[in-house]
C-alpha cells in the first residue's frame, strides 16, 4: 500500500484534459506566390535583359506588311563576343510605357516582324533567342481583324522549321498562346518565378468556379511554375533567381540567364541544321503523352 502522501498526491492533480490538436496554419501557396513575383512591377523586362547581356544591340522595327509593335522587341547583337538575335516581349514600366507596349500584349504585326526576324537570323546563320513575358496575345478586335490567329499559328509553324539553335526563356508571365508564339525552341527555359500557362489564375477561376477571386486556387491547379513544368518535361532547365526574386537582383538575374544561355547554346551548337530541326520537332511531339506503354493489341 503506498503512503499516504503519494495518495493524497495523486487526488489532489487535476487530470489533464485533451481535446483535439488545433490543424497546423496552412502552408502558403506556392504556386500563386510565383505569380505574384512573376508579375512584380520591379521585376527586369525584356529590354533590361538586352542592356545587361548583349552588346551593340540594334533593334529591327515592322513587319513590312502592316507596321511596327512595340510590344516585341526584335534585334541583332553581341552575348559574349558572338552574334545572336534576340526576340523579347516587353512590358512597360511606368503607365506611359504600358500604354506604348500595349502591356506586353503583342498584336499580330509584332509576331509576323519576329518570325521575320528569326528568319533574317537563319539566312545569316545566326542562334535565336527569345523571352517570353506577356499575359496573353492581345484579344482586341483590330487584333482579330488582322490575323491574330494566323499570325501566331504561322509563327509555330515557322519556328518549328528554322536551322539554326533556337533557344527560348519564360522571364516572366508566360500567357497562353501569345507566349508559345515565340516559344517553339530547341531548349525552353523558364527563370525561377516564372509562370507558363495556358490561362491566367484570374480567368480560369472565373470559368471553373464563376468567381475569379478564386485564382490562388487555380494557380495550384493549373502547375504553372518552374517546377512543376520540369516535372511534366515540358521545359529543359530552370534559371535560378537570387533571393527574394529577380527584382531583387536584376544584375544576378542576368548574370544566371548569361549562364543559362551560354550552356545551351554550347550544347546546340555541335548540332548539324538538319539535327537542330529534328530534336525541336521530337521534342515538342513528346509533349502530353504520359503513357508508359502501348495499349494491348485487339485480338
Amino acid at each position: 500500500m503506498p503512503p499516504v502522501p503519494d495518495i493524497l498526491n495523486v487526488m489532489d492533480s487535476e487530470p489533464q484534459l485533451t481535446g483535439p490538436s488545433e490543424p497546423p496554419p496552412p502552408e502558403p501557396n506556392q504556386a500563386w506566390a510565383r505569380v505574384q513575383c512573376a508579375r512584380h512591377p520591379k521585376r527586369p523586362h525584356a529590354l533590361d535583359y538586352v542592356e545587361k547581356l548583349l552588346t551593340n544591340f540594334h533593334e529591327i522595327h515592322g513587319d513590312r506588311l502592316f507596321g511596327d509593335d512595340p510590344a516585341i522587341v526584335c534585334g541583332m547583337g553581341l552575348l559574349d563576343g558572338k552574334p545572336v538575335m534576340l526576340v523579347g516581349e516587353q512590358k512597360g514600366r511606368d503607365t506611359k510605357q504600358k500604354v506604348i507596349r500595349n502591356f506586353g500584349m503583342p498584336k499580330p504585326e509584332g509576331y509576323r516582324k519576329a518570325i521575320r526576324a528569326m528568319q533574317l537570323a537563319a539566312k545569316f546563320n545566326r542562334p535565336i533567342i527569345t523571352l517570353l513575358d506577356t499575359p496573353g496575345a492581345y484579344p482586341g478586335i483590330d487584333a482579330e481583324e488582322r490575323g491574330q490567329a494566323e499570325a501566331i499559328a504561322r509563327n509555330l509553324r515557322e519556328m518549328a522549321r528554322l536551322p539554326v539553335p533556337v533557344v527560348c526563356v519564360c522571364i516572366g508571365e508566360g500567357g497562353s498562346g501569345g507566349a508559345l508564339a515565340l516559344g517553339v525552341g530547341n531548349h525552353v527555359l523558364m527563370m525561377e518565378n516564372a509562370v507558363y500557362s495556358v490561362i491566367s489564375p484570374e480567368s480560369c477561376a472565373a470559368i471553373i468556379w464563376r468567381d475569379s477571386t478564386k485564382a490562388e486556387l487555380a494557380a495550384s491547379a493549373l502547375r504553372m511554375t518552374a517546377v512543376d513544368l520540369k516535372e511534366l518535361a515540358l521545359i529543359d532547365g530552370i534559371v535560378p533567381e537570387p533571393p527574394g526574386g529577380a527584382h531583387e537582383n536584376p544584375d544576378g538575374a542576368a548574370e544566371n540567364l548569361r549562364t543559362a544561355l551560354h550552356a545551351s547554346l554550347t550544347e546546340l551548337n555541335r548540332l548539324t541544321p538538319d539535327e537542330l530541326v529534328q530534336q525541336r520537332y521530337v521534342k515538342f511531339r513528346k509533349m502530353g503523352n504520359f503513357f508508359t506503354q502501348l495499349p494491348a493489341p485487339v485480338v
